[in-house]
């Protein structure tokens, strides 16, 4: 499983690899615990909510928080803990998260998987209806709400901006 994190940022010059940690439709979040190579639990959500769309990173990455790239990953199927999508990079919300005192970036890359029939459409995730974006906002808050975290939106950015986050942290 550690070899989840080796694979390659880039499956081609458009593509990204991205792997799943949470399915959509779980009401916990699951880590790839390194040591292990397996996933744990790293926390329930609070009653009610659930995960929107499969989440994971995308690999060879190291983002400002120690951790691969967060990406979202939009498409109406639901996956596994695992599974290696290859996809498209549409966008970014950028972010800042406070906790310990500490300030960093934790963004999140938004991706759309090459074969997901229903999203091949969407190539700029600014392209969304507004109520989805504060929607997602929304659940971003309410996953970290029983959590000494506070987050701060900086904005939604294209297909480009995510590019860049994403070669910026790529090891």
């Amino acid at each position: 499983m550690s070899k989840l994190l080796k694979l390659p940022t880039w499956a081609d010059d458009e593509h990204v690899f991205a792997v799943v940690e949470t399915p959509r439709g779980s009401t916990c979040k699951l880590d790839l615990d390194t040591e292990l190579g397996f996933f744990t639990l790293a926390k329930p959500l609070m009653a009610g909510l659930s995960y929107p769309y499969d989440w994971g990173f995308i690999p060879s990455t190291k983002a400002p928080d120690g951790d691969p790239l967060d990406v979202l990953i939009i498409h109406d199927a639901q996956t596994y803990p695992g599974v290696v999508l290859r996809c498209k990079p549409v966008g970014v919300l950028e972010l800042e998260q406070k906790s310990d005192g500490k300030r960093e970036r934790n963004d999140r890359v938004f991706d759309v998987p090459d074969r997901a029939p229903l999203e091949t459409d969407l190539t700029d995730i600014r392209h969304l209806p507004s109520r989805a974006c504060d929607e997602l906002e929304k659940f971003f808050r309410a996953t970290n709400a029983l959590e000494d975290k506070e987050l701060k939106f900086l904005g939604w950015r294209g297909p480009k901006h995510a590019r860049k986050a994403i070669e910026r942290v790529a090891l």
